[in-house]
């Protein structure tokens, strides 16, 4: 049976391997909040060491750095939160965390933006904060190195300049929850597989961005990022 289309979307999102001609094409994006303790207090929450706090946005809104995009819509409190990615190349379920790493293709540096003001409202009736943290442009990547090029997470620094003045700047092995653990624990709530990114939380010193702002982040190791904000539209 033939199945004709109202219409045809747009491929799905791809993004680039450095020393590689083939993109790793995108099928899902999880992300983890308050992975960090001091970004944890520096918003007022507690921090939490039961289990992960996961979140998720759509493919749609991925963002390949080096990149311009206007200032994002429907906020006037928008921040950047730099992020260590986490790239799976296997499939896996209910992994455990000394087998997790088998099924890392590789890392890249990422931002998860989020609209603040529209996060803490929906959080302050207790309503889903979607729209604070899902919409176009919201993670940022760069081009994604394999896990063999970079080697283990672990001491590397993680850090984040606005025009030129650093903002962010920490270890990986402050995380809350370690690269294995996050994996472990995802793969109790999902089947993962290639193509499944995974933003593992941002340090302390997130803030907010305005038009004409540029952000660099880094991650020893990784092809940095660069994100230009221009007006909105």
């Amino acid at each position: 049976m033939v199945v004709s289309l109202l219409f045809q979307l747009p491929e799905g999102p791809t993004v680039a391997v450095s020393g590689e001609e083939a993109r790793y094409p995108v099928r899902r994006i999880f992300c983890v909040g308050r992975n960090y303790a001091a970004h944890a207090r520096e918003l007022g929450n507690a921090v939490d060491r039961e289990a992960p706090i996961w979140f998720t946005k759509a493919p749609a809104a991925l963002c390949h750095a080096p990149a311009r995009i206007p200032y994002p819509p429907g906020t006037q409190d928008c921040h950047y939160e730099m992020e260590l990615v986490v790239a799976i190349g296997g499939t896996g379920f209910r992994v455990a965390p000394e087998a997790a790493m088998d099924l890392v293709y590789g890392y890249a540096c990422g931002i998860d933006l989020t609209r603040r003001d529209l996060q803490n409202a929906a959080k302050a009736k207790g309503y889903p904060w979607d729209t604070g943290k899902d919409f176009e442009n919201a993670a940022v990547i760069a081009a994604i190195t394999p896990a063999a090029a970079f080697g283990a997470p672990a001491a590397q620094r993680i850090s984040l300049a606005k025009n030129g003045a650093v903002k962010q700047d920490a270890p990986l092995d402050e995380m809350i929850w370690s690269i294995p653990e996050l994996i472990a624990d995802l793969s109790r709530l999902y089947h993962l597989a290639p193509g499944d990114l995974i933003y593992t939380g941002t340090p302390a010193g997130v803030g907010p961005i305005a038009a004409g702002d540029r952000l660099e982040g880094h991650v020893e190791g990784l092809e940095p990022l660069v994100l230009d904000i221009a007006p909105a539209e």
